[in-house]
């Protein structure tokens, strides 16, 4: 299939790498040149702009870092509404607020333009090795017709609900990944305060209830101090604060979120937005006076 792939960074690059490694004949474009041109040396074409991409594709995906990015890629001057026609496919697979796939839909469905919101879970190592959890909304027709392209870039993709159900479902999968974040690191922070190993009792609880992807990923990595960004804080910050967001227009009350969410707030002020998610266990060491290491 010809696609054009929009959004080259952290997560969109190993994406577009896949798509091509699969033999999709793949229009590239980024505001950097750089993986445009690491792209290219792998067979892609260099794309001149959003709108030049979309009118010489079937689909054309992006993967962009918030909700003002996909409306200035999509509504901008040479964005992607301009260079759209009736029958082409759009799948949007950043991660923002719902309301906003909803709005970018209903503009693009003038023009004939079918499109899908698909975010992903699983961070950077996940999407190199193309096995990130897709959650996808939007019309069934058009999902079953990119159904085996996510699949190149996912091990997994379902639909969950009409246009915005994928940013829904997004949100709600970043809330749990926040929340068992925030109660691991109490759990570490309470097992080096005890003077109790905090490696054996990682090992001692991964088998049981108290197991999680989260806990398998993460734990590892901090008691090393390694917070090399596999989904950094800030980008956490972003889905949680589209979360609140959501929440309060839908009267859904989350208030161990709002917590967790000002706790990466404070990382922020002190410097670590950069830092992996799993990072969040240094506001509690500060608190604490406390490191949670080997």
């Amino acid at each position: 299939m010809k696609i054009g792939f929009i959004g080259l960074g952290i997560m969109g690059r190993p994406m577009a790498k896949n798509l091509i490694k699969a033999g999709h004949d793949l229009i590239v474009y980024d505001i950097n040149p750089a993986p445009m041109d690491e792209l290219a040396g792998m067979g892609a074409k260099k794309g001149t702009s959003p709108a030049q991409v979309t009118s010489a594709v079937e689909l054309v995906i992006t993967m962009l870092p918030n909700s003002p990015d996909v409306k200035a890629v999509v509504f901008g001057a040479k964005g992607i509404l301009e260079g759209a026609y009736k029958g082409l496919m759009y799948v949007d697979m950043s991660s923002i607020a719902p309301g906003v796939s909803i709005e970018v839909e209903k503009e693009l469905a003038k023009k004939g333009v079918k499109m899908l919101d698909a975010p992903v879970s699983g961070g950077e190592p996940k999407a190199i090795d193309g096995t990130v959890a897709i959650m996808v909304g939007g019309d069934e027709a058009t999902f079953n017709k990119v159904k085996d392209v996510l699949l190149v870039m996912g091990s997994s993709a379902v639909l969950v609900g009409a246009i915005g159900s994928g940013n829904t479902t997004k949100l709600a999968n970043q809330i749990i990944v926040a929340i068992n974040i925030a109660g691991m690191s109490e759990a570490m922070i309470l097992a080096q305060k005890a003077g109790v190993n905090p490696r054996k009792v990682f090992e001692a609880i991964r088998g049981g209830l108290a197991g999680s992807t989260v806990l398998n990923a993460k734990v590892p990595l901090l008691l090393e101090g390694n917070f090399k960004p596999g989904f950094r804080i800030e980008l956490h910050i972003k889905d949680l604060m589209n979360a609140m967001e959501t929440a309060h227009l839908k009267d859904a009350p989350i208030p161990i979120t709002s917590q967790v969410l000002e706790m990466m707030c404070a990382l922020r002020a002190d410097g670590k937005e950069k830092d992996d998610h799993g990072g969040l266990i240094q506001f509690y060491e500060k608190i604490a006076n406390v490191q949670v290491r080997d």
